[in-house]
């Protein structure tokens, strides 16, 4: 906070004798130790650690984290990102020691309860989504976006199709669809939006053609806004012979009320630490698994979870009488994508997610996210520009255009949020809004925090234009002030020291 000192390194603190608890005695020989540990690794003297309290050492390492930004800590409102609270008890479900303990390399006949849960979780996805099969293995939404588009290109190749190399991708889309598609050896081209922000249906008759692998689409779109013409653009896909991806990111919009499946898509990706209860943010833990049709079953990864069917009368006892077991026997799979079954915990939490929502829950999630960014919507566009002023999903985008007349760019707007307690949303993003602000408030915040998020939206419009430099200069209240970011992105710091931290402006 403004006027506090900096934040000392763990080496400055302490004194000799403090200690924060005592290990008992060594009690094996020092000869033994020798002849165990080459001389050349043992220190000739001890480590040069410090010696604190427990309590300081408690007070230094929580002092840190209250430098943080979370969901636990305030609103966070981060477009395309679904920054939503995650119920601690699926976090207590995961914690689980028959969960947290399990090793991948543990025969199958110990962890028949996993296979379940994933088995499971993986037949709510599919009913989620409208379609088969799928796989759990993809690390996070990029690492599912790859599996797709793999997917497709085994498909395409294994009828002999394999000239089939563009990706059609809208302009708004999120920045790691055209990457995984490159990636993955394809040619990205680009559609263009309507006026109504969503796929130009003239603009996709004009690329689609006998190239085209697929279309990769986020319905909702990155605009928060609906694909109108979806069964239009899936049957002119599908018509030229190309497959439908489904970029799950922004799933948190229609769980329960409309399936991607029944709108065309063959392959579907979910983002289970967005939508499904886990943490997300800080690079993980992360988990993208990939719904697909029928006739893109054969070439998912392996392994898969199976079920065996039980022998009557007792017959097939042992090893080959489990229930589930992992499937490697795929001739047609593209193979292993992730080492290991892919990313357990996760899958925990939100196997825990779905089962404790159930159907309803999943739809009044979605339902409530939606009231929620309309309602934001409705009472900001009076003092923010709004390109596609139409109902949203469960995010929308606002121009700072007006501000920005004023002095006052967006990126100033997201810095004097941080003022108020409140996390940045995402700006200049989707590129086709000129200083975008992409907001989402998600499901689980009260009508009262939405309420002060517009009343400091609002304040903040109004310093635009009264004040702009109190915005130029932001922010003033937090532990660090405004950094330069050319200078950061250059010559980036990433090893915390006390000496980075900055004094904060008065």
């Amino acid at each position: 906070m403004a006027g506090q000192k900096n934040f000392p390194l763990l080496m400055e603190l302490g004194a000799p004798g403090r200690r924060a608890y005592l290990l008992p005695e060594l009690d094996v020989p020092s000869q033994a130790v020798e002849e165990l540990i080459p001389s050349e690794h043992l220190r000739p003297e001890p480590a040069p650690l410090p010696e604190l309290s427990e309590l300081e050492v408690v007070r230094h390492y929580t002092g840190l984290s209250r430098r943080n930004h979370g969901v636990d800590v305030g609103f966070y409102p981060l477009g395309s990102c679904t920054m939503k609270y995650n119920p601690k008890v699926n976090e207590d479900l995961a914690a689980y020691p028959g969960f947290a303990s399990l090793h991948p390399y543990q025969p199958e006949a110990t962890v028949q309860g996993a296979l379940q849960l994933m088995s499971e979780l993986e037949r709510y996805l599919c009913e989620i989504a409208g379609l088969a099969r799928a796989t759990l293995a993809p690390a996070a939404g990029a690492h599912g976006e790859l599996t797709g588009l793999m997917l497709i290109k085994a498909y395409h190749e294994n009828r002999g199709e394999g000239h089939r190399d563009e990706i059609i991708i809208p302009d708004s889309a999120h920045g790691t669809n055209p990457a995984s598609a490159a990636m993955c050896g394809y040619k990205v081209v680009e559609v263009a939006s309507n006026q109504r922000g969503s796929v130009s249906v003239d603009a996709l008759r004009e690329v689609v053609g006998p190239k085209t692998a697929g279309l990769m689409l986020t319905n909702p779109n990155t605009l928060g806004l609906f694909e109108e013409d979806i069964l239009t653009i899936s049957e002119m896909v599908h018509s030229a012979g190309g497959l439908l991806y489904f970029d799950g990111a922004n799933a948190n919009a229609i769980l329960g009320k409309c399936r991607p499946g029944d709108m065309g898509f063959d392959v579907v990706h979910f983002n289970l630490h967005k939508t499904f209860s886990t943490p997300h943010g800080g690079g993980g833990p992360g988990s993208g698994p990939i719904a697909v049709r029928d006739n893109l079953v054969p070439f998912l990864p392996m392994p898969v979870v199976e079920k065996r069917q039980r022998l009557a009368d007792g017959a097939g006892a042992g090893e080959n009488s489990l229930g589930f077991y992992l499937d490697y026997d795929r001739p047609l799979s593209i193979g292993k994508i992730k080492g290991f079954y892919g990313n357990f915990l996760v899958m925990v939490r939100a196997y825990a997610y779905i089962l404790s929502m159930g159907p309803k829950g999943l739809r009044q999630a979605s339902e409530d996210a939606v009231l929620a960014a309309n309602y934001l919507m409705a009472k900001l566009k009076p003092a923010y520009d709004l390109p596609y002023d139409r109902i949203c999903k469960h995010e929308f985008v606002l121009s700072a255009k007006r501000q920005k007349a004023y002095g006052a760019t967006a990126r100033d707007i997201a810095k004097r949020l941080l003022d108020y307690g409140i996390h940045a949303p995402t700006v200049y993003f989707p590129l086709i809004v000129e200083e975008a602000l992409m907001i989402e408030p998600t499901e689980t915040e009260t009508k009262a925090v939405l309420d002060e998020f517009i009343e400091v939206m609002l304040a903040i419009a109004k310093e635009a234009e009264e004040s702009p430099e109190q915005l130029q200069t932001a922010p003033h209240r937090t532990v660090v002030g405004r950094l330069d970011e050319t200078l950061a992105a250059r010559h980036p710091v990433v090893r915390w020291r006390g000496e980075n931290v900055m004094e904060a402006k008065a």
